[in-house]
């Protein structure tokens, strides 16, 4: 689908924004059921970052997708996948904008990856649907959504040391967690995409992690879809 202004084509008709929010509410709220909290997964062997940047003024949408190997955090492969844009940016709906260009870097991916790191959230989310938990649904990978700022939920204090961590509730629910990765920098909100735990999700983001805030899966994979070189 193509979009302009508000409106985007949909067969012979165009439909309006609140149309579209509501479909994509609608898939948010059923493939939501599918998603499971639990360690779903034996060996891990390589781990992906995955981020997705935009090209000439947000029409071309560009997907990066940074495999490392895992424990060592060595760069094996990565893949580059570029796509017109054809869902506006709506907050809540993110996954909808920029999955199908994610989905078409892990077309050419040789390298199976054990587990997902998105840069966003997962179950830490208005509908528990964010776009770790959808790419994981879809890909039926486990994932974790690491996220450099809030969209819900409340927490306390989270301690200032390396590693420190506080739940992130939402009206009584768990929903992630918030993760000081590096002393004296912002913490990280942490939560399940699928097939994951929050315990192992924690320990798997803090394992990625060096001396940078963000996890190194993400570091590279940002640096590609920025258009940097990497490999």
């Amino acid at each position: 689908m193509k979009y302009e202004n508000e409106f985007l084509p949909h067969g012979e008709r165009m439909i309006s924004r609140t149309e579209i929010m509501a479909e994509a509410r609608e898939i948010q709220q059923r493939l939501r059921h599918r998603v499971i909290t639990r360690n779903i997964f034996h060996t891990v062997c390589h781990v992906a970052g995955i981020d997705v940047g935009f090209e000439q003024r947000n029409t071309i949408t560009r997907a990066a997708i940074a495999i490392l190997s895992f424990p060592e955090l060595t760069l094996i492969e990565q893949a580059i996948a570029r796509r017109e844009t054809t869902f506006p940016y709506i907050p809540g709906f993110l996954s909808f904008r920029e999955i199908p260009a994610i989905l078409d870097a892990f077309g050419k991916l040789t390298i199976a990856p054990d587990i997902l790191l998105c840069d966003g959230q997962g179950i830490a989310h208005p509908r528990r649907f964010g776009i770790a938990s959808h790419l994981g649904v879809l890909t039926d990978l486990p994932s974790i959504g690491v996220a450099k700022s809030r969209l819900i939920g409340t927490h306390e204090a989270v301690p200032e040391e390396k590693g420190g961590w506080v739940p992130l509730c939402e009206k009584g629910e768990l929903i992630g967690a918030v993760l000081r990765t590096r002393a004296g920098v912002k913490p990280l909100y942490i939560s399940i995409g699928h097939k994951i735990s929050l315990d192992t999700a924690i320990a798997t983001v803090m394992d990625c992690t060096t001396r940078y805030r963000l996890p190194e899966t993400t570091r590279w994979a940002h640096r590609l879809a920025s258009g940097r070189s990497a490999l």
